[in-house]
């Protein structure tokens, strides 16, 4: 210490010598006055190690988890994945719906006195499918995860593999079954043959609207096993009843007004052979999702014909009582099956209105919309 502050004061006292500081450098100890060279940048600076970084992720369900409160208890159950996501849910909820202890999985509820740990139970299934089916047991809508329409025929299929019935998961009030006919409008077929499989009438009956245009010849034999024979006669009894019936809706012309002095009945026959041609064009190639507004644009155009003022009211109520019977024989209701009231319609109404020829129809029309009336047909 005496010899660092000797060495100042020497320092202080002879500035003027320029060598004097280079050549006491050198004859100072370096080591007592070197200071730590500092880690490179590269590698980082030290930091300790956290404990918690040595700890598993867990994936749990952002609905089924320990602090939802989906009931007034606490759950009791940890359902496990396939794909390690852990579902917190009740056992008595489970077990009010499944007839087999949720595939024997279900431990018997432990006593009041000894209170342990959640069970973990794993599941075989993945954590898309389980979310589906528990959301079915809770009674709660799953549509904002957005399940495929895949993935919820998997999880519709899973259903009595673990005793829960289908038919109390499904119904109209159930917020499944309103997910589930979503998906008709792009997989019609396959809703269908879901529906069919599991003998879920309602949600066919809803469906079956979508399937007017489906060609039946497409039916693979796979398909036609799964929906069965009960389903698949009446999908083709849809189809076939509602081209049957809408023939025979369509045939009875315009009823005539009375006659007058402008207007006899012999005129009026000009309207009843032009109907003729245009509903037989229309029942030659009627399909089942013949709409309301196909026709009315193929037979309109006969107005354009008519000088009667009687004639052509007669003409507006007859189309008018056609779409509305038209209408009749959608299958839109859930009380009955489509083809059931296709049938009683056509039971109920057995009329002959006379055959007409449609041999002799012209081959050249090719759609409704173009349809247009020949001159002869108001000779």
């Amino acid at each position: 210490m005496d010899t660092d502050w000797h060495s100042v004061l020497q320092f202080v006292a002879d500035p003027l010598d320029p060598d004097y500081a280079h050549k006491h450098a050198a004859s100072i100890d370096r080591s007592s006055l070197q200071v730590p060279t500092p880690p490179q940048s590269h590698d980082g600076s030290p930091v300790l190690e956290d404990p918690a970084e040595n700890n598993t992720l867990v994936s749990v369900s952002t609905t089924f988890f320990p602090g939802a409160q989906l009931l007034p208890v606490a759950p009791d159950v940890v359902l496990q994945s396939s794909d390690n996501v852990f579902f917190y849910v009740h056992s008595h909820a489970l077990l009010g719906v499944s007839q087999n202890g949720f595939r024997g999985r279900l431990p018997p509820p432990p006593s009041s006195s000894t209170k342990t740990q959640d069970p973990v139970i794993p599941i075989p299934e993945n954590s898309t499918v389980l979310n589906v089916i528990l959301h079915a047991v809770y009674d709660m809508s799953c549509a904002h995860y957005s399940p495929s329409f895949p993935c919820l025929v998997t999880a519709v299929n899973r259903l009595p593999v673990y005793g829960i019935s289908t038919k109390l998961c499904i119904s109209p009030s159930t917020p499944l079954f309103s997910l589930l006919l979503s998906h008709a409008p792009l997989y019609p077929i396959e809703l269908y043959a879901l529906a069919a499989s599991h003998d879920l009438y309602d949600l066919a009956v809803s469906t079956s609207s979508h399937l007017l245009s489906y060609p039946l010849a497409t039916i693979t034999d796979e398909m036609a096993e799964r929906i069965g024979p009960v389903y698949l006669k009446r999908l083709f009894f849809l189809h076939f009843g509602r081209s049957d019936a809408l023939k025979r809706v369509l045939l009875p012309p315009p009823h005539p007004h009375a006659p007058t002095p402008l207007c006899d009945f012999t005129e009026q026959k000009k309207l009843t052979r032009a109907w003729a041609l245009a509903s037989a064009y229309l029942a030659w190639d009627a399909r089942p999702d013949l709409s309301t507004s196909t026709m009315e644009s193929a037979l309109r155009p006969l107005a354009e014909h008519l000088t009667c003022e009687g004639c052509q009211q007669a003409l507006r109520d007859r189309i008018k009582n056609l779409c509305g019977e038209l209408q009749a024989h959608m299958p839109a209701s859930r009380s009955a099956s489509p083809a059931d009231n296709i049938t009683q319609n056509l039971h109920a109404n057995k009329h002959d209105w006379g055959p007409i020829c449609i041999a002799a129809l012209p081959h050249h029309y090719a759609s409704f919309s173009t349809f247009s009336l020949e001159s002869s047909a108001w000779g």
